[in-house]
């Protein structure tokens, strides 16, 4: 069955739209640099932890409908959905979705609809249309060109999928159109049109307003510390003002988005982005601070009992309920942690994975009954209503035992 849809990337976001498409009945090769993970594709299984994927993977590949391959194939559809990391201070790279973009470029044909979702900075999308036609020159103005970025939840990714609405901006009004008939195929939310850069900037902006308010609710938790206030009850409490509505505070802020977006803006636009990159700086410095008080726990244990303490370090992945530890800071805590360790014994736990190739892992119960100081990083629903010792020492960074 000859695709119709070409996804470049098949990692959290790509993997999950690619079964999507393919089991609203239209033909997907999806397109990875891992063999590995082509090859678990294309047995009907997945590489990642996502609830319902693997039904949906299984299906696509059993029905035919989904196919994974190293290399692109033609198709009327290229949907580039690869990582934009960082490189040197912070400054957005978007070179694998240059080189995606190259890899579909001599498969470009008249009337063909090329898509970056991949979180991108302002004016990738044209930067992009400019390679393509320094390179294919016959294909201006006969191709459209659009970006649509995803705007889903871990743990929660195949029903927003359909469910959630969509920001879509082509580099054109036809493109703006062409793109919405693609998506209107299998996107039950509503279709919003924009143009690129609007849409471009539109994912940056949803990010960085979480990154903000997420901020706010940390730098709470540094004052209440110090003013000896619970800061859960205090959050709790001011929510129940008509118009307030306060995040909970955590060990700061990680994953692929939140974490990283507004870096994005404050690269491009440093004078005008003072909010938006003092926000990074607090969830930055929250886990620097998380670190530096299990620290002094484990100080004052030391010079309290005279021995060296067992400590568990209750979870690694950047929100609760997923094996995702990208740009996770409890992971950075615990790496942190384990810098200056000495006699001491750790118990790292982590209920989402089964293995890390550095750490060690201990299960969350085990962890709980041979450890003094507890130090809860990640709010998984296992770490709620854990009986726990008196004589244990309880670091709640995260709300599970407010």
């Amino acid at each position: 069955m000859q695709a119709k849809v070409v996804t470049v990337g098949l990692g959290y976001i790509g993997l999950p739209t690619s079964a999507l498409i393919a089991n609203s009945g239209i033909p997907v090769h999806g397109v990875d640099i891992s063999q590995h993970v082509v090859d678990t594709i294309n047995a009907g299984k997945i590489h990642i932890v996502e609830p319902e994927l693997d039904k949906a993977v299984a299906q696509a590949v059993q029905d035919s409908f989904l196919k994974a391959g190293t290399t692109p194939v033609p198709a009327d559809t290229y949907l580039i959905v690869v990582p934009t990391p960082f490189k040197g201070d912070h400054e957005p790279d978007i070179s694998y979705v240059q080189s995606a973009t190259e890899a579909v470029l001599p498969l470009l044909k008249e009337g063909d609809l090329y898509i970056i979702e991949s979180t991108s900075p302002v004016g990738t999308t044209e930067k992009m249309m400019a390679l393509i036609f320094a390179k294919r020159p016959e294909l201006e103005g006969k191709i459209y060109l659009a970006y649509c970025p995803e705007r889903v939840l871990p743990g929660n990714v195949m029903y927003e999928l359909v469910h959630n609405d969509r920001v879509i901006g082509g580099v054109n009004d036809e493109s703006t159109k062409k793109a919405i008939e693609f998506y209107k195929q299998f996107v039950k939310g509503e279709l919003h049109a924009t143009n690129a850069r609007t849409a471009e900037m539109c994912k940056l902006t949803e990010n960085s307003s979480r990154d903000v308010q997420i901020a706010f609710a940390n730098e709470l938790s540094l004052i209440c510390d110090k003013a000896g206030i619970n800061v859960w009850e205090l959050i709790k409490l001011a929510n129940k003002h008509p118009r307030v509505n306060i995040l909970q505070p955590g060990c700061g802020v990680g994953g692929h988005c939140i974490a990283v977006d507004p870096y994005f803006i404050v690269s491009e636009f440093p004078l005008e982005s003072r909010i938006i990159g003092k926000a990074r700086e607090i969830n930055n410095h929250k886990a620097f601070w998380v670190a530096e008080k299990i620290k002094e726990a484990r100080k004052e244990f030391q010079l309290k009992n005279n021995k060296e303490p067992k400590i568990a370090l209750m979870g690694m992945a950047f929100k609760p309920n997923i094996d995702d530890l990208r740009e996770s800071p409890a992971k950075y805590v615990v790496q942190r942690v384990l810098q200056d360790a000495n006699e001491e014994e750790y118990f790292i736990v982590e209920p989402n994975i089964t293995e890390h190739k550095i750490f060690k892992l201990t299960n969350y119960e085990e962890a709980i009954e041979k450890s003094d100081i507890i130090a809860f990083l990640v709010a998984h629903k296992e770490f709620y209503g854990l009986e726990l010792n008196e004589n244990k020492v309880v670091l709640d960074f995260c709300g599970v035992n407010k």
